[in-house]
């Protein structure tokens, strides 16, 4: 789906940089290539729209996400310590690429009604990755949870949030949020005294 030359990979690397620091809106494809010393023209055999070119950014990073969150997922662990390494993925992830992230989460309303639908795919599959293992954890009483459907939303939305503002906050490594976000997900589905 995303293509793998070298070429293309640069284009979206700036194009991340460009509506990282612009917005989706704000950024022209000849910003995009001025970034690169190349001409708009320069784009058109790998990109035929910016548009495209976002589909492109958002596809790669929401698969990559769902990958990430499957191989983190200790299936055959309580569910304690799978939502704390799902968690912990998923959040290290978005303030490693907190400015990839930001264009993959953030920009979704300038797709193409059919691209949007193919992302909003992609955002169900990790939100069923984190719904099975607080589903899990209710099933087996380790988790409390009032609303499977709300929980899951919370966490999944703790997670993405980290790119809107990391670095900041006093934080500056990537792991010592994960920590933190992964000891709050299992504090949000903890029995209450």
């Amino acid at each position: 789906m995303v293509s793998s030359s070298k070429a293309a990979a640069r284009i979206r690397a700036a194009a991340v940089e460009a509506f990282a620091e612009n917005g989706y809106g704000g950024t022209t494809t000849r910003d995009i290539a001025a970034r690169l010393g190349l001409s708009p023209a320069a784009m058109y055999p790998h990109y035929k729209s910016k548009e495209e070119l976002l589909y492109a950014i958002s596809y790669e990073g929401h698969q990559r996400c769902v990958e990430l969150l499957t191989d983190a997922d200790p299936v055959d662990s309580p569910p304690a310590a799978r939502l704390r390494a799902v968690v912990g993925a998923f959040t290290r992830w978005h303030a490693k690429h907190h400015a990839r992230g930001r264009v993959v989460q953030y920009e979704l309303t300038a797709l193409s009604p059919e691209h949007y639908r193919t992302i909003i795919g992609l955002r169900r599959d990790v939100n069923r990755i984190v719904k099975r293992i607080v589903k899990a954890g209710a099933a087996d009483g380790s988790f409390v949870v009032p609303d499977v459907e709300g929980v899951t939303l919370a966490i999944t939305s703790l997670c993405v949030d980290v790119c809107r503002w990391f670095p900041g906050g006093g934080f500056s490594e990537p792991d010592q949020v994960a920590e933190l976000y992964s000891e709050l997900a299992l504090r949000l589905v903890a029995a209450t005294a």
